[in-house]
């Protein structure tokens, strides 16, 4: 007897191409709504069918089941992608969700929730015509492990004077396929089942010899895999895909003649039994890419960051060492921290993941949200591409959610008030990324009503947040800024979506956490601008050492316009304020000991440096005592309470091992 095959070491590797394809489903459900093409429903079809292949593969056989009639009904619309209906696509998304929990508890190695409600609701939905009237109805295929029966659906009579039908479609192009395992692999029968893994992503798969049961049990005798397979991908693809496995190639590729496409159900999977943690197969990935863990690179990345702190500290403690003797050492700590800062920026640049992590799963929020809340709502994304480090994309899914929560719930107005109001019934909410030298700006848009800054003030004077004179002379940047307090919110209700005021607060802090800063703009009547600057990495940064009073800070190089030496008499007055003149214009002049409340010395006699840096609307201009070089330098997150202090980016150790802060500017000049 065969032993079992142990597919626990497969988890990581289901759970995270699984969790890919459920994500793409999810999506594309929403074009179809907004969109339907058959090209779409195709590539519905195709997810699911990956889903159905690969849990039937881990022995999962009710999410077999699920994704398999998931499979079928979207097979059925292939021919009229324009008659799906809202109600049959909220049961798809039904589906998808009963299939995302499974995903999630496998990864949890927790028992799987009931999907029997999703089955019937997919069982429910009508199903298209048959294209030949005369022919014999029949059931859909049955599901593995499904006991729920199928309808059967009914098929009108042909009206006399219809025309007579067309003969039956042939099925996509069929292929005869033969890879060959490479002698000198560890284990082929592993490899031919990822090449047959591999080919299901392109289409159907028949007649797979030796039979899968062989391959997973580790019997390949001839080295060879063969099977037929029915695709639509062109010839040039089919090879490509096929040839990117480790130690497989392609020995054959010959057309067969096409036939009517009648997928064939996978054999009953074994009953789901409890997995082990282990670690992820690279097999199924091209030859030349690798998943790494999240938290592998972590890792790396505070190695990398402590090798250059380490070099720092070596090149500062060979300064004592004789002129004569240093020409070489010298050579070999410069080499040496050219090689480190290579490695730290290679994993700085495999961390880089684009925001679309993110922006991808708000399609179908939005949708659901306008749809629980009677708004009709149109989501607009641009920029998703923009890469950041992926610990601050980690930190973003929650405040970008819950800003598109408020967007459509505080800010859309329900269709009929928006008519009352002269607006389009159908609102917008756009969401834009781009990227503006060191920081990354994301805007979240809407053409709603806009926040009520007056009414802010007086909930806050309300509740003792402020007194009435400083509500009166508070500007309505700031007013509005108050939305971010817990507690705080000026909506009419209170919904299951938001209006408590227990969720700014929380965003503030969370974009506060990765070096961020939070902005707002409205117009009543007109809408309201959620806009996020946020750096492109947590980890490195290039500064400019300064001293102000006895302390030394660093200031970000990306933020210097640059540097005026000026003596106080060549200072100009404005507004019983001193201001610099810089470039064309003039900018306001601040004593940077006195910001950050270092202890004052003496003005040198003389010309002094000024610093002029970028902030939120304009430039300043930092008097400082001295400027003492440039460093290039690992960022370190800052630990509470120091996170609270305004002005405060984070903080880094020089290589003589001094700690030294790093400043924000924009927020030391407003705090």
């Amino acid at each position: 007897m065969a032993t079992p095959w142990d597919t626990s070491k497969y988890l990581a590797l289901f759970v995270s191409e699984a969790g890919e394809h459920v994500q793409a489903l999810s999506r594309q459900v929403v074009q179809l709504e907004q969109a339907p093409t058959a090209a779409l429903v195709d590539a519905l079809f195709r997810h699911a069918h990956s889903v159905k292949g690969m849990a039937s593969s881990m022995g999962f056989g009710a999410t077999a089941s699920l994704a398999h009639r998931l499979e079928d009904w979207l097979s059925a619309q292939r021919e009229a992608p324009a008659a799906v209906d809202k109600a049959s696509l909220n049961a798809v998304l039904a589906a998808v969700d009963a299939l995302e929990s499974h995903v999630k508890a496998a990864e949890a190695q927790q028992p799987f929730p009931d999907v029997r409600a999703a089955l019937a609701a997919l069982e429910a939905l009508p199903l298209p015509a048959l294209p030949t009237p005369s022919a014999p109805v029949t059931s859909r295929p049955s599901s593995p492990g499904l006991s729920l029966p199928s309808p059967v659906p009914s098929v009108p009579p042909p009206l006399p004077s219809a025309p007579r039908p067309a003969p039956p479609q042939l099925g996509p192009p069929r292929h005869a396929v033969t890879l060959r395992v490479a002698s000198s692999s560890n284990q082929p029968g592993v490899r031919g089942f990822l090449a047959y893994k591999r080919a299901t992503s392109l289409g159907n798969v028949f007649d797979v010899r030796p039979p899968l049961d062989d391959m997973k049990a580790g019997r390949l005798a001839d080295g060879l895999v063969r099977f037929t397979l029915e695709t639509s991908a062109p010839e040039p693809e089919i090879r490509r895909t096929l040839s990117a496995i480790a130690d497989v190639s392609l020995e054959a590729l010959e057309p067969l003649e096409a036939q009517p496409s009648t997928p064939t159900v996978p054999p009953s999977p074994r009953p789901s039994a409890p997995v082990e943690e282990a670690a992820r197969p690279l097999g199924n990935e091209p030859a030349r890419t690798v998943r790494v863990r999240t938290e592998l690179l972590d890792q790396f990345l505070d190695t990398a960051s402590e090798l250059l702190l380490a070099t720092a500290r070596v090149r500062e403690a060979t300064k004592p060492v004789p002129e004569a003797q240093r020409a070489g050492l010298d050579d070999a700590v410069d080499l040496l921290h050219g090689l480190v800062r290579s490695l730290h920026e290679k994993v700085m640049t495999a961390r880089m993941t684009p925001i679309s992590a993110v922006t991808d799963r708000l399609p179908r929020a939005a949708r659901d949200i306008a749809q629980r809340r009677g708004r009709d709502v149109e989501l607009v994304i641009t920029g998703a591409d923009i890469e950041l480090d992926r610990a601050i994309v980690d930190q973003l899914a929650d405040p970008v959610l819950h800003l598109l929560r408020n967007a459509i719930d505080h800010g859309v107005e329900p269709p009929e008030e928006r008519r009352m109001r002269g607006k389009d019934p159908r609102g917008k909410v756009s969401l834009s990324v781009r990227r503006v030298r060191d920081r990354v700006l994301l805007d979240v848009e809407d053409d709603g009503r806009g926040i009520d800054a007056e009414r802010l003030k007086a909930l806050a004077v309300e509740r003792g947040l402020l007194t009435v004179d400083d509500a009166r002379s508070l500007p309505e940047r700031d007013a509005l800024l108050l939305c971010c307090l817990p507690g705080l919110s000026t909506a009419a209700a209170v919904t299951d979506i938001s209006g408590r005021g227990v969720g700014m607060d929380a965003v503030k802090r969370s974009i506060e956490a990765v070096g961020g800063l939070i902005d707002i703009e409205s117009t009543r009547g007109k809408g309201a601008r959620f806009r996020l600057s946020l750096p492109l990495t947590v980890a490195m940064v290039r500064l400019l050492l300064v001293q102000a009073g006895d302390d030394v800070f660093g200031l970000p190089l990306a933020r210097i316009s640059g540097v005026v030496e000026a003596s106080p008499e060549e200072l100009a007055s404005s507004d019983s304020s001193k201001v610099l003149h810089f470039g064309a214009g003039v900018v306001p002049v601040y004593e940077l000991s006195a910001l950050v409340g270092a202890e004052a010395v003496a003005a040198p006699k003389g010309p002094m440096p000024y610093v002029v840096v970028e902030v939120d609307d304009g430039r300043v201009a930092l008097a400082v005592q001295r400027l003492l070089g440039q460093e290039e330098v690992v960022l370190k997150a800052l630990v509470r309470p120091l996170d609270l202090v305004p002005g405060l980016a984070g903080v880094t150790i020089l290589g003589s091992g001094r700690p030294v802060f790093v400043l924000d500017a924009a927020r030391l000049v407003s705090a």
